[in-house]
C-alpha cells in the first residue's frame, strides 16, 4: 500500500484509536486521528483521507451523524467508511448503512479482518473515484480585469443572464468582490444572504443545501451569491472556502459565472484556479492594455493553459480608442470578442436593477450577449436542439441561420 494512502481513525477511546492505527500503519498508511464525530467531519473535509474507520458511540456527534454529514459534502462523499461498534445488532447495522457507511464491523474484531475489509474498500473506491472525477459537472466561467472600470460586474451579470435565458435553467452568479461587490444590486436583490453567512461555518459544515439556501433567485433565472454587505465581513472568507463552495455549485448548476475583483488575492486566485474559462476584459486605452499584459504574464506563471483564457475588448468610450489590431500586436494575442460602445441601455439596466436581456431582449446588445452565452456553452448542450427551446435559443437559431445564408 503506498505511503500516500491516508486513513482517518475516529474513536473517543484512546486505546482503541491506538489499536486501529497500528493495524493500518503497519501497511505503510498515514494515520489521522479524531476523537469524536464533529472532529471527524472537519478533518475529512480538510485532509481528504482515502478511508475512514469510525466508532459509533461518541460524544458531541456520533458516528451515524458524522457519516451523514460526510456523505452530504461532495468533496468527501466518495470516501469509504467502515463503522466500528460494540453494539452488534441488526437495527444498528441498518442505521449504519442508511447513514452512508460502506461496511460495519463489530468489536472486538480480528486485526486481519479489519485490514482485509479496509483493503477491499480501498480497491473498490479507487474505481468509483475515477468515475466520479469524469462525471458531468457545471462549467465555471470567470470574468476578470486587473483594471477597474472596464465593466466586469456588468458583463458577468449579462453573461449569467444570457446562459439562464438561452438554456431555460438557473445559472449561478458568484460575486467574488468581497469588499464592495455589486452583483445583487444589478438584479435589484437585497443583501439578506451573502458570503458572510458562509464564512461563519467551518468548511466541514458547508454543504450543498446550505450554499443553495444562500443564493438569491431572480426572475431571469440567475441565482446570485452576493458579496458581503460590509467590507470587514469579506475578510472572513478564505480561499479554501471559496474553492469548496465553487465545487459545490458545480454539482447544482450547469453554468457558474464569477464576478472577480481587480486583484490577485488568495480568494481571487482560488476562483481563477477553479474556472474552466476566463475572460480578461480590457478597454481600448494604454493603462488597460498594460493591465492585460500583466494579467497574461501572471496566468502564464501560474501555469494556465493558453486556451483557458481569452481577451475581450469592451469599448467603454465613443472615440479615440486604441485600434484593435494595435492592441493585439502589443499583447501578441488575438481579441476573441468586442463589445460596442452602448452606454444608455447598460446604465438604464444598472439604475433599474432589470437586466438588459430581460428589459430589452430584442435589442442589439442583448443579441450580442445571447450569442456570446451560446458560444461559451458546453459542447454537449450545443449539439442538439433543446426539447423545449427558449425564446432566447430561438432568436440565436434564427441569427445563425441568417448568417449561414449570407
Amino acid at each position: 500500500m503506498p505511503v500516500s494512502t491516508k486513513v482517518l481513525v475516529v474513536d473517543d477511546d484512546e486505546m482503541m484509536r491506538k489499536l486501529v492505527s497500528q493495524v493500518v500503519a503497519r501497511q505503510g498508511m498515514e494515520v489521522i486521528l479524531a476523537s469524536d464525530g464533529l472532529e471527524a467531519v472537519q478533518l475529512a473535509a480538510e485532509q481528504r483521507p482515502d478511508l475512514i474507520l469510525m466508532d459509533v458511540m461518541m460524544p458531541n456527534m456520533d458516528g451515524f451523524q458524522a457519516c451523514r454529514r460526510i456523505r452530504k459534502n461532495p468533496d468527501t462523499a466518495f470516501i469509504p467508511i467502515i463503522l466500528l461498534t460494540a453494539v452488534d445488532t441488526l437495527e444498528q447495522k441498518v442505521n449504519g448503512f442508511e447513514a452512508g457507511a460502506d461496511d460495519y464491523l463489530a468489536k472486538p474484531f480480528e486485526p486481519k479482518e479489519l485490514l482485509a475489509r479496509s483493503l477491499a474498500l480501498l480497491r473498490r473506491y479507487a474505481q468509483i473515484h475515477t468515475e466520479a472525477l469524469t462525471a458531468k459537472q457545471g462549467k465555471v466561467i470567470a470574468v476578470f480585469s486587473l483594471r477597474g472600470g472596464v465593466g466586469v460586474s456588468t458583463i458577468s451579470a449579462n453573461l449569467a443572464c444570457g446562459l439562464a435565458q438561452v438554456w431555460g435553467q438557473p445559472a449561478a452568479l458568484v460575486d467574488m468582490v468581497m469588499t464592495a461587490g455589486q452583483s445583487a444590486l444589478l438584479f435589484n436583490l437585497s443583501l439578506r444572504n451573502t458570503w458572510a453567512d458562509l464564512a461563519r461555518f467551518p468548511i466541514g459544515e458547508i454543504d450543498q443545501d446550505l450554499v443553495h439556501s444562500l443564493l438569491r433567485p431572480h426572475e431571469s433565472g440567475v441565482h446570485v451569491l452576493a458579496a458581503p454587505s460590509r467590507p470587514e465581513e469579506g475578510e472572513l472568507v478564505n480561499a479554501e472556502k471559496v474553492a469548496h463552495v465553487l465545487r459545490l455549485l458545480r454539482q447544482q448548476y450547469n453554468y457558474i459565472v464569477l464576478d472577480l475583483p481587480h486583484d490577485f488575492s488568495e480568494t481571487t486566485l482560488a476562483g481563477l484556479d477553479e474556472a474552466d474559462e476566463i475572460f480578461v476584459l480590457l478597454s481600448p486605452d494604454l493603462a488597460s492594455v498594460r493591465a492585460a499584459a500583466l494579467t497574461i504574464g501572471t496566468f502564464e506563471n501560474l501555469g494556465y493553459a493558453q486556451e483557458k483564457f481569452s481577451l475581450v475588448l469592451n469599448w467603454t468610450f465613443e472615440r479615440r480608442g486604441l485600434a484593435r489590431k494595435d492592441i493585439e500586436h502589443a499583447l501578441k494575442r488575438e481579441i476573441k470578442a468586442v463589445l460596442p460602445f452602448a452606454p444608455e441601455p447598460i446604465v438604464q439596466a444598472i439604475n433599474t436593477g432589470v437586466p438588459l436581456l430581460v428589459a430589452e431582449p430584442e435589442s442589439p446588445m442583448s443579441a450580442i450577449f445571447e450569442d456570446w452565452a451560446f458560444r461559451i456553452s458546453k459542447s454537449e448542450d450545443k449539439k442538439t436542439r433543446p426539447q423545449n427551446p427558449t425564446a432566447a435559443w430561438m432568436r440565436i437559431a434564427r441569427r445563425l441561420q441568417q448568417r449561414a445564408k449570407n
